[in-house]
């Protein structure tokens, strides 16, 4: 299975499961179409049974470490690898025999870091079965992405640079749960695209009992509150988990509450029956779904749902509680409560902005018509939080066709490192000197904080060519909304490069504060006055 330089090397984990490890490694060995050689390693993670044997027996790389969970096996694996892609399966996968080249086929995109592969079940157990439905449904969600930001590494890639870049999986999650979508989460909040591949498929031995699937499920929500702390937007979203799943936790708390306190005041009987009503709803889709692809499921679906409901939120709950005694990692972003008091200060300040500005927009709007022809306002696709594209909205202070003169005079950039700014720039009007002069042509970018693609404050967005450039450490400036200004506009502008600007915006994130955001704010119009890197 592998040769002297290995395109892809295939990382197995395994704890105490040697007979499900042989016919992993069996169909491994029969991987057809793959591009390139692969290698095959097996991290033992203290396994006291035949592991080391099987492991022999196949022929493939082995290493066993003390008891320290699938991360650190993993890592371990990814630090043995002489692969440019890693790929991931799970000891109890067997995956199908062109598994490994739909897993890496997207890799001929450049842009592309990360797959997720799919699930598939041969049980005929109804809870088996159910299960297999939950992942087929969202699986249908993720399928109609162009990228994703969750990846588990039951079928799972990644380019090595990346991975080892990022210190790969979060040691500090000791036994399997959501290591594996953490990681995900934290490359997709840099604006890396990940790919759903649903082809790279593996065979898995589902939950049979309803009590090992209330286990599991409460176990994820556990280690889910703690994940939470350091990614707390994924509180809200990701591209995996329908939202209704989420609601209906909510949903199923509020009717239990209600139902506890009847004896209080009875008619609360009728807020819980309510409570239930609305909870079946939001399974509608889901539950047709399962009509549609295995009708025999729908026996036991709607009480696997509550359980599902019930299992996650209590886990989530304990979490919070009592949370794991491990210590939080230190991951670049805004807490919550952060995140919550910056909206509001955006919602508010940018509804205020609009209100003061429309009036003088519209006589800058006529200064542009009657200086040369073309439109009044540009609107471009930046690249905002989490590397995602939305529409910039500003007034023109170029020629019409200035996008198509960029190759011209990018030269001239006296910049270092992926950022673009000439000085007495040949495509810049009459009337875009004085509105970049006083930075008047931001003005309409009130809307884009109003509507959320920007915040007051924060690293100003760039053009996706400029983004392609960045390296690891310039992406770590996509994990918040580009601002309306921010720490660069403060400390000189146009006149500093991509170093100067990451330092200053990092300082920013890392010791974020209301008050620097306000404090920013206030030092803007100063700034402005100076014209300082104004260009």
């Amino acid at each position: 299975m592998s040769k002297t330089s290995p395109r892809i090397s295939v990382i197995v984990p395994v704890k105490d499961d040697a007979e499900n490890l042989a016919r992993c490694l069996e169909a491994l060995g029969k991987q057809e179409k793959v591009a390139g050689d692969y290698e095959v390693i097996v991290i033992d993670d203290g396994s006291q049974d035949s592991t080391p044997e099987v492991a022999a027996s196949y022929g493939v790389k082995y290493w066993k470490q003390e008891t320290a969970g699938p991360a650190v096996a993993r890592n371990l694996g990814a630090k043995h690898a002489r692969g440019d892609i890693l790929a991931f399966t799970d000891s109890d996968c067997v995956p199908t025999p062109e598994w490994l080249f739909h897993l890496t086929k997207r890799f001929d995109e450049l842009d592309v870091v990360g797959t997720k592969g799919t699930y598939r079940t041969e049980q005929r157990s109804l809870v088996a079965r159910f299960v297999q439905q939950e992942y087929e449904f969202k699986y249908a969600r993720m399928a109609s992405q162009t990228s994703i930001d969750f990846i588990d590494t039951y079928s799972a890639a990644y380019r090595c640079n990346v991975f080892l870049n990022n210190q790969g999986f979060q040691t500090a999650f000791p036994v399997p749960s959501v290591e594996d979508q953490e990681l995900s989460f934290r490359l997709a909040r840099k604006g890396y695209k990940l790919c759903f591949v649903p082809e790279a498929v593996v065979y898995h031995q589902h939950d049979c009992m309803l009590w090992e699937y209330c286990r599991r499920k409460f176990g994820i929500g556990y280690w889910k509150a703690f994940l939470l702390r350091w990614l707390p937007e994924k509180t809200f979203y990701d591209t995996h988990t329908p939202p209704h799943q989420r609601w209906q936790i909510g949903i199923l708390a509020l009717t239990l509450a209600s139902l506890v306190l009847v004896w209080a005041w009875q008619p609360l009987i009728w807020f819980a029956l309510a409570g239930m009503v609305v909870f079946f709803l939001t399974a509608i889709q889901m539950l047709g779904k399962i009509v549609c692809n295995d009708p025999g499921v729908l026996v036991i679906a709607p009480g696997l749902i509550i359980l599902r409901a019930a299992s996650l939120g209590s886990g989530l709950l304990w979490g919070m509680i009592c949370p794991p005694k491990v210590p939080t990692p230190e991951v670049i972003g805004l807490s919550a409560v952060a995140l919550l008091f910056k909206r509001m200060l955006d919602v508010s300040g940018a509804f205020l902005g609009l209100c003061l500005s429309v009036p003088l927009i519209g006589l800058l709007a006529i200064l542009i018509k009657l200086d040369t022809p073309g439109p009044v306002f540009i609107i471009q696709e930046r690249i905002g939080e989490n590397g995602k594209p939305f529409k910039f909205i500003k007034l023109r202070t170029m020629v019409s066709e200035a996008e198509h003169l960029v190759h011209q005079v990018i030269k001239d950039s006296p910049l270092s490192g992926p950022v673009f700014k000439v000085p007495n720039d040949p495509r810049v009007t009459r009337t875009g000197r004085f509105l970049r002069r006083w930075s008047l042509d931001e003005l309409p970018q009130f809307w884009n904080v109003l509507i959320g693609d920007m915040s007051l404050v924060g690293p100003r967005p760039e053009e996706g060519w400029v983004v392609a450039q960045y390296n690891d450490q310039h992406r770590q400036r996509l994990v918040v909304k580009p601002g309306l200004t921010g720490p660069m506009q403060i400390s000189g502008r146009g006149e500093l490069d991509m170093d100067a600007r990451l330092e200053l915006e990092l300082d920013y994130i890392r010791n974020y504060s209301l008050w620097k955001d306000l404090s920013i704010l206030l030092r803007t119009l100063p700034a402005v006055i100076s014209g300082k890197g104004a260009f």
